[in-house]
This record gives structure tokens, C-alpha cells and sequence, in this order.
């Protein structure tokens, strides 16, 4: 492909980019269905916050832009224990802003006051990436919301923590460090890359202090640590689904991958994919790293073309999802897209439009893809729109560990439930129960993008069938 056509696509892109981010926003507050990185305005505070200023029980909100009146005063009034001040503010900000989970946390937390409860905390990237920690935590607000308005944990009722970790490893550690000393604390959900599992796991499995991970695919954190669980399928499931479907369905052998080599989670979805397509009968031809500061999506898509590829793979993360894009954008709809679950975000519907419509994606779950769960009603009752395959696998995630304290709330108990071959408990995508790795064993969903108007992008995520 020309230069001149290159410029012209990527001028394109970014013109849409500045076009849509206004109509995004609007979307992304509006409803519950964020499927993931909208560009949206937030407020980042620095790596050298202090870690008291990264954890709030509802004194301190976190969701980014400008929060209303009323939930500013129940902030204030949960901070000074005004607990029956708080609950009416909360209460009245749910009004104007139903499917803010944050502020559904805080409602129950102020609900809970200084009587007795059992204690979680949700570790999640505000900082940095908000529209996803605000995806995490419908699943855990929906679950406590749940549980909380059912009598609580055998009459006590789930007080959650949230922590801001910013994605970053060292500080999910530091996060990790402080919530292990804190003995009230009696499991974690999160963190959400698997580079920040990896590196907090290490804490938690020190304090004896059980996270579940509800999206955290890397193979490595399989054996990991029995103090380290996650209610998302492996990189090794997505990428087999996807071989498989390339191979068998699609009828094609040869492919290309665009990966992040920075990332833990998109090269352990590379390698497991390269090495699923070549047990399938397939080859891949080349590997692209998207980190590269010399990256081209022209000159790969091209080098991709004259190599014989008949598909383009996009292991691609948050980090580098522009980038895939950019390939996107290139490839015109010449060749066939995969992608795995960092893939699945509004921004992927916003940007690529027409050219995305026909990607395959490897994600956890759809809300349409059981009929028998009842998930999908509660959910969209409850934050008044779909919720994404993050919110869905968060409660998941939450409810494990409610099933964990109903039958002994201490750190020990709950670990040793977990890890039970009798345990098992009804979440969102199923029945959930716990290998000795601590992997789930789940199945993977198929999703392809659609013209469609359910996302109010133009385009929607609906099931392979």
C-alpha cells in the first residue's frame, strides 16, 4: 500500500477518533453496557499517591469527571460516619445515575455503618483505565447488592473496599502489602492485567490472603499460587477456540499475529495461539510486536499480504489497541480478523466500524449466550442496560468468595473452600468451581462484530451461533 493511502486511512481514523469521543462519553455514562476503553476524561492521580488516598470504603470516590452534588455530600457524610446523611445522598445520586456501581458500593457500605461485617476489596485501574474498573465493579456491586439485600453472609452483611491500583504492578503490590495487614480484609477481586496479578499474587500468597482475578488470562498465573484464583478462562482455552475456528470453520491455514511483547497477557496469547494453530494443521507466518517504536500497520498488513496470510490475529492489550487499530484500518476488510478479549471494548466498535464488522473475538462471555441464566435480567434491571463479559465474571468472582465465607469467613476458610473439590457456586456464566491451579474450568464464547444498534455505536458484539 501507497504512503499517500496510508496517511490517508490513519488521517481518517483519527479523524473519527475526535468525532466519536464526545458521542462515546454520552454513551459510556448513560448506560451499563461499557465493553470497554472509551476515551473519556479522568482524572489520574499520580504514581506517588499515597496508598491511603488509593483505598475508599466511600469516602473518597474515584469514578472520573464530575460526580453530582449529592453524591459529593455522601462522600463527605460516610467520611465523617453521617451514615443515615450518606444513605440518603447515595441514594438520591442513584436516582440521577443508576449505573454508577461506585456509588451502589457505597450506599451499602453506608448501609452497613459500624456494625459487624465481613470485609472485601475490589483492586482495580481507575487511574488509568476507569470505563474497565467501572465494568469490574457492577459484577461486585451487583453481587454484594445481592447478597447484602438477601440478609448478608449467614446474617453478616459484605462490606467492599475499592483500591486503585493504575494497572501497575508495583503499585498492586504496595496495594496488596497494605490490604494483607489489614486483618478485617478477608479476600481481594482483582487485579485486572495478569502482569498485575502476577507481581501482587506474589504479597497475597505471603499473607495468606485469597484474590480471585476476574480477568487475568495469562497462562502463567495457572499454579501460581493457591492463594491466587481467577474465574476467567486462560489464554490456553481462547486461543485454542480460535485456532480451531480458523482451521475447521473458517477453512484457513495461514496467519499472522500483532502482539505487545511488553504485555504477560499478549504474549502468552501469542504463543498459545501459534502453537494451537500449528496442532490445528495451520502456520503462522509472522509475528508483528506492536510495541515496536518503529511499528507500520501499512508495512505489516502488507509483509502479511505478500507472505500468504489469510488472517490477522490481534493479540493486542489496552495498551496498544490503537495500534491494532491502525491494522485494522489498513487491511481494508481484505483479510479475515481475530482477536482476543482486550479486543472486546466500545473503542474497537467506535474506531473500526465498517472495517471491524466480521471480526471474530475469543471473550469469556456474552450476555446472550445463555438463555437459562437469569444474570442478564437481574443485570440490566438493576444498571438499566447490558453489561459486558468483565462485570459478569467480577461477580462471578464475588460470589466465590460469598460461597467461601458462608462456609468460614477467615482468611484460611475461605481459601481452603475455594480450593475444596466440593465446592461450587451459581455465578453469572455458570457453575463455579476452582481446579488445583486455580484456573476455572470455563468455556470460551465466540463473539463476531455486527452492524447493530444496542452499543449506540452502529455496531454491536453478538454470539457466533
Amino acid at each position: 500500500m501507497s504512503q499517500k493511502n496510508e496517511t490517508a486511512i490513519l488521517a481518517l481514523a483519527l479523524l473519527l477518533t475526535v468525532g466519536i469521543v464526545g458521542g462515546g462519553f454520552w454513551w459510556f455514562t448513560n448506560n451499563g453496557t461499557k465493553i470497554g476503553n472509551t476515551t473519556i476524561q479522568n482524572q489520574q492521580p499520580g504514581n506517588n499517591s499515597s496508598l491511603q488516598d488509593r483505598i475508599s470504603f466511600g469516602e473518597k470516590a474515584f469514578t472520573p469527571g464530575d460526580i453530582s452534588a449529592v453524591k459529593k455530600e455522601g462522600v463527605q457524610a460516610i467520611a465523617t460516619k453521617n451514615y443515615d446523611g450518606a444513605i440518603a445522598n447515595f441514594t438520591a445520586a442513584l436516582k440521577l445515575n443508576r449505573n454508577d456501581p461506585e456509588t451502589l458500593i457505597f450506599l451499602n457500605n453506608a448501609r452497613i455503618g459500624s456494625s459487624k461485617s465481613y470485609t472485601i476489596v475490589a483492586s482495580v485501574p481507575f487511574g488509568t483505565d476507569p470505563n474497565v474498573s467501572l465494568e469490574i465493579l457492577r459484577g461486585i456491586a451487583q453481587a454484594q447488592n445481592q447478597v447484602n439485600s438477601s440478609g448478608g453472609v449467614k446474617g453478616v452483611p459484605l462490606r467492599v473496599g475499592i483500591a486503585n491500583d493504575d494497572d501497575n504492578p508495583e503499585i498492586s503490590k504496595q496495594i496488596a502489602s497494605t490490604l494483607v495487614s489489614n486483618s478485617e480484609v478477608l479476600g481481594v477481586v482483582g487485579p485486572n492485567t495478569s502482569d498485575s496479578t502476577l507481581a501482587a499474587g506474589a504479597i497475597y500468597t505471603s499473607g495468606q490472603l485469597v484474590a480471585i482475578s476476574p480477568t487475568s488470562t495469562s497462562v502463567k498465573i495457572s499454579n501460581f499460587s493457591h492463594y491466587v484464583f481467577r474465574t476467567v478462562p486462560s489464554d490456553f482455552m481462547a486461543a485454542r477456540t480460535l485456532a480451531n475456528y480458523m482451521v475447521r470453520t473458517l477453512q484457513k491455514k495461514n496467519a499472522v499475529v500483532f502482539f505487545n511483547s511488553q504485555s504477560n497477557y499478549s504474549q502468552s496469547l501469542k504463543s498459545e495461539f501459534v502453537s494451537s494453530v500449528s496442532l490445528e494443521g495451520g502456520q503462522v507466518a509472522s509475528e508483528f510486536d506492536l510495541s515496536r517504536a518503529d511499528f507500520s500497520a501499512a508495512k505489516s498488513v502488507e509483509q502479511a499480504t505478500k507472505q500468504g496470510a489469510e488472517v490477522l490475529m490481534l493479540a493486542a492489550n489496552t495498551e496498544t489497541l490503537d495500534k491494532a487499530l491502525q491494522v485494522v484500518q489498513i487491511n481494508q476488510k481484505r483479510l479475515t480478523l481475530l482477536g482476543g478479549d482486550d479486543v472486546y471494548t466500545a473503542k474497537t466498535l467506535e474506531i473500526g466500524r465498517e472495517q471491524a464488522v466480521g471480526m471474530v473475538l475469543a471473550v469469556p462471555w456474552h450476555i446472550d449466550s445463555d438463555p437459562k441464566s437469569d444474570f442478564p435480567q437481574k443485570s440490566r434491571q438493576l444498571w438499566g442496560a447490558d453489561v459486558s463479559w468483565r462485570s459478569a465474571l467480577s461477580y462471578d468472582a464475588t460470589v466465590a468468595l460469598i460461597a467461601a465465607l458462608e462456609r468460614n469467613p477467615t482468611r484460611d476458610g475461605v481459601q481452603q473452600a475455594l480450593l475444596s473439590s466440593d465446592f461450587s457456586a451459581t455465578g453469572a456464566s455458570g457453575t463455579i468451581r476452582f481446579l488445583a491451579s486455580g484456573d476455572r474450568n470455563a468455556p470460551v464464547q465466540l463473539v463476531k462484530i455486527v452492524p447493530g444498534s444496542r452499543s449506540r455505536t452502529g455496531y454491536d458484539f453478538e454470539p457466533v451461533r
